[in-house]
């Protein structure tokens, strides 16, 4: 009798059931490689956990265990099925693992810490927007984000969501902790998604992209509200350019469209994303449908997104609309020093300043442009990057930290896996006479020159600006290891009246403004003034013997930065 499983009779011996089919060696490659990535920072954590809680450094010694043995299992099963069971141990390994780390390390950050207290304020029936709270960054060792015009932000500067979703969740803790368990949580219901939306053989490449390398999981504990926007736009990414396909949404579509609007709700960063999610749509359907059927779904589309971020927002947007309205800007408006691994560098480290900072700012907007523009001229060799292309902008902007590439890179892995160029073979392109004719890559070339020029001069002209102020340390009062005092002499070489804000430096940080005791507000165009400043508490920590001290004075209107090493005179 011949069976439907396995158990098929092979010819000539019947009763002899049939090997399982083996899996890729590139299958067995990638889980081997998402098992090694959990290695990465689980040292760590095991550590402390040793110290304070040993219940949770025996689970990790499991881990370890698990880790070692799924590590052989990858490269000894035979079957795809064997295979399969071993990912999926990798996965609960890597929950396991990040659950660990989240019970030990919940240090509050500034993005924790904000939206906890805005979740408490609208607890006791208050506007969560343009509300200040400095007392929660004192003493605590949570960053501040200072500004050009010599304060800092103490605001919440996001959509709504996370403070909704972190409401219910009060009870856990004090300080940033409810808000990490939602970024947390967030992390790993969407990895988990993540992980069963893939095909089988590439599902250890969420494990990889979300737990492994301990980068994800860090942003989760810090309570990023930008994780809760990753985990909604798993479900969105996955698959994205069969959305609409037959011209109706359907049920997966509206989720999908849902997910995309509460993850706009949740952060600023799925804006970026979202017009080439569009576009791609947009041209994928266009080549199916037509124009009138494409630009149906895009607008089905569109209007539930709206509809499920409009819900999200609509008690804030009656009960403080204008706070709202400037609250879920601020990222974009708040003028925020110099930060990051971007080409800001340029005026941050290596020269000493710009007189033209806001360049950059226009520089990333003028690149975000023209990289859409690309998109749409070239979507069936653009379409597969459409989750990669948006964070380009990111590294000409005066905020351009790694952490605004880093935590969508699943999302990277998402469309690498299930939107390959395969699905923009029809799309539609503008311009197909001139872009696909006989002398297409010129004129290929000539368009992408053409769209992409003006960021890249922005970009020349912030980065090749002066320093607008001239600096000269005249005296200080300073013992061995502290600084009590410092006088400046300062000339304004730059046609415009400036108000400097002063601040010493060592490294990438940014330590806190001095106070101006003596010297005007305002300096005048072309006018020397002389100013004595006196550190924040009153003294500034001298470092070490061979590093430096940098003086920094920031301008905001115009957005200016005026820095020199400082050698100071004998006390």
């Amino acid at each position: 009798m011949l069976l439907t499983d396995t158990r098929l009779s092979a010819p000539g011996r019947p009763g002899v059931s049939a090997a399982p089919e083996a899996p890729a060696q590139w299958h067995r490659a990638l889980t081997l490689l998402a098992d090694i990535s959990l290695f990465i920072g689980t040292r760590e954590v095991w550590t402390e956990a040793a110290v304070r809680r040993p219940a949770v450094a025996a689970v990790i010694s499991v881990c370890y265990a698990s880790i070692l043995v799924c590590g052989v299992l990858a490269l000894v099963v035979r079957g795809r099925r064997s295979l399969a069971r071993v990912d999926l141990c990798v996965l609960v390994t890597g929950l396991t693992l990040a659950l660990c780390a989240f019970v030990l390390i919940h240090r509050g950050t500034d993005e924790s810490v904000l939206t906890a207290q805005a979740a408490r304020d609208l607890v006791a029936g208050h506007g969560i927007y343009g509300r200040p709270w400095p007392w929660l960054f004192g003493g605590r060792g949570i960053a501040l984000t200072p500004t050009v015009t010599g304060g800092y932000d103490y605001t919440y500067g996001y959509p709504p969501l996370a403070p909704l979703l972190t409401a219910p969740l009060l009870w856990l803790g004090h300080g940033g902790v409810p808000a990490m368990a939602v970024s947390t949580g967030a992390l790993l219901v969407g990895t988990v998604v993540l992980w069963w939306l893939l095909p089988t053989p590439w599902r250890s490449a969420a494990t990889m992209a979300c737990l492994g390398f301990s980068m994800i999981p860090m942003y989760g504990r810090l309570g990023y509200p930008a994780i809760l926007a990753l985990a909604l736009l798993v479900p969105v990414v996955v698959r994205w350019p069969r959305i609409g396909r037959g011209g109706r949404l359907g049920y997966a579509g509206v989720v999908q469209a849902a997910c995309l609007g509460a993850a706009c709700a949740a952060q600023q960063l799925p804006w970026f994303l979202t017009p080439f999610l569009l576009a791609g749509i947009y041209a994928v359907r266009r080549g199916e449908l037509g124009a009138r059927g494409a630009g149906l779904v895009v607008l089905r589309l569109a209007g539930v997104a709206a509809g499920v971020w409009l819900l999200i927002n609509a008690y804030f947007v009656v009960s403080q609309p204008a706070a709202w309205l400037k609250g879920i800007a601020l990222p974009l408006i708040q003028g925020a020093v110099l930060h990051g691994q971007g080409l800001m560098g340029v005026s941050l480290y290596l020269t000493d300043g710009s007189d033209r900072l806001d360049w950059y700012g226009y520089a990333s907007l003028l690149l975000l442009a023209g990289m859409l523009a690309l998109f749409v001229l070239f979507v069936r060799r653009l379409g597969p990057a459409a989750t990669v292309l948006p964070w380009l902008a990111f590294w000409l902007a005066t905020r351009s930290q790694d952490g605004y590439y880093l935590m969508m890179t699943p999302l990277w892995v998402a469309a690498a896996v299930t939107a390959p160029a395969s699905e923009f073979a029809g799309a539609w392109q503008p311009f197909p006479a001139r872009l696909a004719g006989p002398r297409r890559r010129p004129v290929r070339v000539a368009a992408a020159v053409l769209l992409l020029a003006p960021a890249l001069a922005s970009a020349a002209l912030a980065a090749t600006g002066s320093p607008p102020l001239r600096l000269e340390v005249t005296s200080a009062r300073h013992g061995v290891r502290t600084l009590s005092r410092l006088t400046l002499r300062v000339t304004n070489t730059d046609a415009d009246a400036l108000t400097p804000h002063f601040t010493l430096t060592r490294g990438q940080g940014m330590y806190p403004y001095f106070s101006v005791l003596r010297g005007p507000d305002t300096l005048p165009a072309h006018a020397t003034a002389t100013y004595e400043l006196r550190p924040p508490g009153g003294t500034y920590a001298l470092p070490k013997p061979g590093e430096r001290i940098r003086l920094r004075v920031f301008t905001s209107s115009p957005q200016t930065l005026s820095s020199t090493y400082v050698t100071l005179p004998t006390a």
